[in-house]
């Protein structure tokens, strides 16, 4: 009887481990398989993709097979620095262009910062590159590069840029680059509604300021906001709904403490300063995000998918009135999941580290 019973309670592990892997197996798909940290990705006009490693290649998958693009600058890789986001000209089809953005040490001081750059992509090759801003100074810490990208309805290009690790001075003083994100033409050259132009000293491509490290950026298809989220210490993560000139308060205002347990602030909201959407306690370790505007998946439709970092999966955010009501854990366990994009047909995918690009079935 005892026999019987070990053998019954074996034979309903291994069901439900084979059905548990067979259900694993039917949520995603991997597409661009062996990639390290495949830190953003965008599709082009045929659908083949552009993936940025982080180590610095920028990769061109089509037809199976992987091309290393030529051409790129040198990539400097520094803790959370190396070759990070990109996006594609909204007109790519008439100019080629694309944008992405990377660490680099070229200009003062010892280390890195980041830098964005539009090119010309031509025959797997980049020409005709220019360095559309390059954050200063360059900084020997490897932590809080950002970077994302997003482009508005009159192409206008807005890239993030992390602390760089010094939230005492970057963050809240509009003089110096380093939390903020920034808003230039698609030629690199200023805006003449950006909201610091007539700011003594000011860097006059500020957008926003007061942030800690975004990872996560898009144009939400719904209002035509742009939605960023950005990583806390310990607690505080948080999606903002990126406004002309706000201070979003970091340091002065968070919901996080520093990693020991100690707390750095002790408030949590100050006049003058945005409130999170929403923010995760504990941290998530954001990086990534889209929105789903596709019948490909009518559960999810108009709601935001998060990558999670720390705890290997993405987060679908149920929104109502903007706001997050709900979430809904997919993909657990995979990987780390660096970024998620929503191709041209509509389905949605995600660049998880160590695995490569997989496509998430409906």
């Amino acid at each position: 009887m005892k026999y019987s019973y070990l053998l019954l309670i074996s034979f309903l592990m291994l069901f439900s481990s084979c059905y548990s892997q067979k259900s694993k197996e039917k949520n995603y798909e991997v597409i661009v398989a062996d990639l390290d940290i495949p830190w953003g990705f965008t599709f082009l006009p045929d659908n083949s993709i552009l993936i940025t490693e982080k180590e610095g290649q920028l990769i061109h998958f089509k037809d199976g097979k992987k091309i290393e693009i030529k051409g790129m600058p040198e990539v400097t890789l520094r803790g959370q620095g190396g070759l990070l986001d990109i996006e594609l000209h909204p007109n790519f089809k008439e100019n080629n262009r694309v944008y992405f953005t990377y660490a680099s040490s070229e200009g003062e001081g010892k280390g890195a910062n980041t830098a964005l750059m539009s090119a010309e992509l031509k025959n797997n090759k980049l020409i005709n590159k220019q360095v559309l801003y390059k954050a200063t100074p360059n900084s020997r810490k490897g932590q809080h590069f950002g970077s994302r990208i997003v482009f508005d309805a009159q192409n206008r290009v807005y890239f993030s840029v992390g602390d760089r690790g010094n939230r005492d001075e970057n963050p809240q003083d509009i003089t110096r680059d380093g939390g903020k994100i920034y808003r230039l033409n698609d030629d690199g050259t200023i805006p003449e509604d950006n909201p610091f132009v007539n700011e003594e000293n000011a860097k006059k491509a500020i957008f926003s300021y007061g942030h800690r490290n975004p990872q996560g950026m898009e144009i939400n298809p719904f209002t035509n906001e742009i939605w960023s989220h950005e990583h806390g210490p310990k607690g505080g993560d948080e999606i903002n709904i990126i406004k002309k000139g706000k201070n979003y308060g970091w340091p002065v205002i968070s919901y996080g403490v520093n990693y020991s347990g100690s707390k750095f602030t002790e408030i949590t909201k100050k006049e003058g300063m945005e409130q999170p959407l929403h923010y995760w306690t504990p941290s998530i370790a954001p990086s990534g995000m889209a929105f789903v505007n596709s019948d490909k998946y009518p559960n999810w439709k108009g709601n935001l998918l998060v990558g999670s970092l720390k705890f290997q999966y993405i987060t679908v955010c149920t929104l109502k009135d903007g706001k997050v009501m709900k979430e809904e854990k997919i993909l657990e366990g995979l990987g780390r999941v660096r970024s998620i994009e929503q191709g041209i047909y509509g389905f949605l995918y995600a660049g998880i580290e160590g695995v490569g690009i997989v496509r998430i079935n409906p």
